[in-house]
Parts: structure tokens; C-alpha cells; sequence
């Protein structure tokens, strides 16, 4: 089979660069041995997680998606006054208002940009990479920043075992450009959601429903609540049905893919799905050993992993895949272009 483009009726946008940032404190799996009731076999064997990156106080969202967002734009070349949209993807904004993106875009300098938050938890960052890339194929736009950025430990309680194993802090930006005439750019997408799971993976209190309260605090209702089994059995199915009905939609099989970017929640997700798409595991980039789930900062990080090992070329086809709270589903079919 072979890709199947449509008819080109709009400009194409393109991922030009990527640029990324973790704080530099470390938590291991022997930290969190001396913390709640676990071990660094039983991590690994059902995570795949060795170690995450966690703030220090007083360092925010913001924070992150700026560095990641300074790094992007030096790679490309860019100052920040080029910038015209900046969207940031997070469950973790620096305060319910302003948006994360509007601090963003006055850390960063970006004087000429108008931006917004996003909201998707886990599939953030494939859900705000598609209303980028439909601001620049509109014509309205020529450099949009889309920035997948989490402080999980500001919502993670770390005395429960089945939730601080998992969750890491970290951010990733790239930048969104026309395509030139002879790229494709990004190609197709699948979104979905399930708003029935929304009970199995939440963040209770903080909103209008639950607002702040004694009540709220002590019963630890602002930190984040998660059905495991119920998130892994969606997270398996999904990922591996969204991911097949894009390909199949587009003519292709996973074995013409260059490169698998997958949400980095759990390693045996990410083997299962790879393993449905008959993915060769070299093409299968996974770092969740290394930051753990960073939630809407996962996919960016792990295109600069890839990048950093020589594993995506100019040309290849890539698939980027997600599930998260919601219950949210995105994938995202790309072509490589630098």
C-alpha cells in the first residue's frame, strides 16, 4: 500500500522545529521506594518507568513551556516577536486565569502573538498541534507555537502508590510553518471522545462543580484520581484502533511508517499498539524510562529524543498517537520535513 493524499486544495502546515525542557531535579524509583509502599522492579515490569523530572517550588507551567518554547524558536532561528499564536496544552495551568499562554507569550518576548490553553489532558499536544496546523492552512497565520506543557507533581498525591510512579514534569514546543510546494506537511488526523470516563481519571475539586474548600482539601480532592485498570483497558484498545483507522484511511500500514511517537503513559500500552500495527520496535521511539508521563509534554519529548538519537529523516511518514482523560483520543499522520 502507499500513502493517498487528497486533493491539495489548502496550503499544507509542517513542524519545522522542536524544542524541549525538563526541570533538572530527579525522582527514581529508589526515591519513591522510601516513600510509599512499592519497588523498582514492580515499576518497571508494569510502567516502564525508571525516573522522573520534578520542579522545584515556585517553578510553574509557564516556566517550562517558555524554555521549551526558547529552545524551539533558537533551533529554527526565530525570534519570539515572529511568533503569531501561540496554544499551550495543559491540565496544569499556572492559575485558572490568565491563560498559561498569555504568561507564555510575555516571558517569551512574543509581543506580536495572541495565544490560548488547551485542554485534553494526555491527547493535549495532538489536539493542539491539529488547531495550529489549521490556523496556518486557513491562510490567517505563518508561525504558530504549539506547546505541550505539565507540572503533574503540582496535582499528584505522593502518598499514593498508584499514581506518583507515574507522572513526571516536562515540556515540549514546536513550531508550525507553511509547507513549501513540494512537502506534505501534516496529513490527517483521528480524534475522538468518550465522555463516559470521565469518572475514572479526574482531578475532582478546583472547578465550579467542586470549588476550593476545607472539605475539598482534606478529602485530597485536588490532586489527580485515576481508575488504573479502567484507563489501561481504553488506553490499550484505543490507541491501537485510532492509530489503525488513520493508516487504513490513508492507504498505509505501520510498516511504511518511519517512525511510532506514542503518548509515553505506559510502556506495555505502547508495546501492545506497536505490536497491532506490525511496527518494527527500532522505528518505535520510547523514553517514558527517562521522564516518566508528562502528560501533554510526553509526544514533544519524545520527537526530540528521536530527533537526538538520528531516528526521524526528512521524508518520513510518522505516526504520533494518545489517550487520555475524558476520555480523549488523538493520532496524528504526519510526513517528516526536516
Amino acid at each position: 500500500m502507499s500513502l493517498q493524499l487528497k486533493p491539495r486544495t489548502t496550503v499544507r502546515a509542517k513542524i519545522t522545529s522542536v524544542g524541549t525542557y525538563v526541570p533538572p531535579r530527579l525522582l527514581t524509583n529508589a526515591d519513591l521506594e522510601k516513600m510509599v509502599d512499592t519497588n523498582d522492579q514492580w515499576i518497571t515490569e508494569r510502567t516502564g518507568i525508571k525516573e522522573r523530572h520534578l520542579v522545584d517550588k515556585g517553578v510553574a507551567t509557564s516556566d517550562l513551556a517558555t524554555e521549551a518554547a526558547r529552545a524551539c524558536l533558537a533551533k529554527r532561528g526565530i525570534q519570539p516577536e515572529e511568533v503569531e499564536v501561540i496554544i499551550v496544552a495543559t491540565v496544569t495551568p499556572d492559575m485558572m486565569f490568565p491563560a498559561t499562554a498569555c504568561l507564555v507569550q510575555n516571558k517569551l518576548g512574543a509581543t506580536g502573538a495572541w495565544g490560548f490553553d488547551l485542554s485534553a489532558a494526555c491527547s493535549g499536544f495532538p489536539y493542539a498541534l491539529q488547531v495550529g496546523a489549521k490556523l496556518i492552512e486557513s491562510g490567517a497565520h505563518k508561525k504558530v507555537l504549539v506547546i505541550g506543557a505539565d507540572v503533574m507533581s503540582s496535582i499528584i498525591d505522593y502518598t499514593d502508590r498508584t499514581t506518583c510512579i507515574i507522572f513526571g514534569d516536562g515540556a515540549g514546543a514546536v513550531l508550525l510553518e507553511p509547507c513549501e510546494d513540494d512537502e506534505v506537511g501534516l496529513i490527517d488526523f483521528w480524534h475522538e471522545v468518550d465522555g463516559s470516563g470521565g469518572v475514572s481519571l479526574n482531578m475532582p475539586a478546583g472547578g465550579s462543580l467542586n470549588p476550593a474548600s476545607h472539605e475539598t482539601v482534606d478529602h485530597k480532592d485536588h490532586f489527580v484520581h485515576q481508575d488504573g485498570q479502567a484507563v489501561y483497558k481504553f488506553a490499550v484498545r484505543k490507541m491501537a484502533e485510532s492509530s489503525e483507522g488513520l493508516l487504513s484511511r490513508n492507504g498505509l500500514t505501520g510498516s511504511e511508517l518511519g517512525a511510532f511517537i506514542p503518548h509515553q503513559a505506559n510502556k506495555r500500552i505502547i508495546l501492545a499498539t506497536a505490536d497491532r500495527l506490525g511496527m518494527p520496535l527500532d522505528r518505535v521511539v520510547i523514553n517514558i524510562d527517562r521522564f516518566g508521563n508528562t502528560t501533554a509534554g510526553t509526544i514533544p519529548l519524545a520527537m526530540n529524543t528521536a530527533l537526538e538519537e538520528g531516528r526521524l529523516k526528512k521524508g518520513d511518514l510518522v505516526l504520533l498517537a494518545a489517550v487520555g482523560a475524558g476520555f480523549t483520543v488523538g493520532a496524528t499522520l504526519l510526513r517528516w520535513e526536516f
